[in-house]
């Protein structure tokens, strides 16, 4: 990859790569746009085949944090912290102590928190050396569990969905596909039991699985997941999972979930766009988690009422991109982007005036 190249390409600012032997750290850092404020993003670890795989995730998702920031009207930029690593076999204290050392000396340009491979406790640790890390335990003064937000902004993300798809916001009697059902995709699936739906899931790992069952989810297998005929596929694992080979095989009017860079590539949404299915851009339904972590670090104190009624504001966030983009006839994702970059253009304006 040519790197500079690239970060030209996206716009980001600052790329840095951490690596300490003792401890076999070997991470990187995206710091992609800091207009609206210092960077916010998870810190994922993953077994990575290359670096070149690792650098591509690390630019593509802290680009989606500005996004996500952005549209949900934060005052914070987009970064991100990859770990070239299996978090089942290669996590330590060292490592993640180190890791938050190196995260301090950037001098509070970037917070981190938990994102795929990693926990709660694994920041608990990393916090002993920073202090710039956010949704901590409760116990420890954080605000805990992110995954709660999340997955309540996805359910008010697909009742608006359903709002503007189907005339009603009403979800009993529609067939739901859930593509993961960790600490997100098990919450939503419980909001959209309670409501009246149908609920097929899949997953990679079988006590989520068997989790899922007890809860009346009707389990598929993995790669079946993309042929449930149903009404709401919502993908809340991995990114890029709206693909060439996937779209043909879908069969739903709606596309909304949690997980991060669904599309592929851009072309993908004009393609569901083309074929007439509803994408709920991803970084705007799966904005909860974030707005927790927002409200944590830029508050005195953080309100846990005034975090659950922002993320009720993705339902109307969602109705306004949708209206945009028939006005426009272009595809929800691009609309969304569209709101998002005039907001930034509009506050880097302001940042000029002294």
């Amino acid at each position: 990859m040519e790197i500079f190249k690239e970060m030209a390409k996206e716009g980001h600012e600052q790329i840095i790569f951490f690596q300490e032997k003792k401890t076999g750290l070997k991470s990187i850092v995206a710091i992609h746009n800091t207009v609206l404020g210092p960077g916010l993003g998870g810190c994922r670890m993953w077994p990575y085949k290359t670096e070149e795989e690792a650098l591509k995730d690390a630019m593509r998702l802290s680009k989606g944090m500005t996004y996500k920031s952005a549209i949900a009207g934060e005052d914070f930029g987009g970064a991100k912290t990859v770990i070239w690593g299996d978090p089942e076999t290669d996590k330590s204290e060292g490592l993640f102590r180190v890791l938050g050392r190196y995260i301090n000396g950037l001098g509070g340009r970037y917070s981190t928190g938990t994102d795929v491979g990693t926990t709660y406790d694994d920041f608990v640790i990393l916090n002993k050396e920073t202090p710039y890390v956010g949704a901590l335990p409760k116990e420890y003064g954080g605000s805990g569990d992110s995954s709660i937000p999340t997955a309540y902004g996805v359910y008010n993300g697909i009742k608006a969905c359903c709002k503007y798809k189907y005339g009603s916001d009403s979800l009993e009697g529609k067939t739901v596909a859930i593509q993961g059902l960790g600490k997100v995709g098990y919450k939503l699936a419980k909001h959209l039991l309670e409501e009246g739906c149908k609920v097929y899931g899949t997953d990679i790992k079988e006590e989520y699985l068997e989790r899922a069952r007890q809860l009346g989810v009707d389990i598929v297998k993995t790669d079946e997941i993309y042929d449930i005929d149903c009404d709401i596929f919502s993908p809340n694992a991995l990114g890029a999972v709206i693909n060439d080979n996937t779209i043909e095989r879908l069969k739903c009017d709606i596309v909304a979930g949690a997980a991060n860079n669904v599309l592929a590539e851009p072309r993908h949404g004009e393609m569901l766009h083309q074929k007439g299915i509803l994408y709920a851009p991803d970084y705007v339904i799966n904005g909860g988690g974030l707005i927790q972590v927002a409200d944590e670090l830029g508050n005195e104190t953080y309100s846990e009422e005034r975090v659950m009624r922002k993320c009720e504001g993705i339902y109307n966030q969602l109705l306004k991109i949708f209206k945009l983009a028939e006005e426009k006839d272009i595809p929800t994702h691009a609309a969304a982007d569209h709101i998002v970059e005039e907001r930034i253009e509009t506050i880097a304006t302001i940042h000029r005036i002294k």
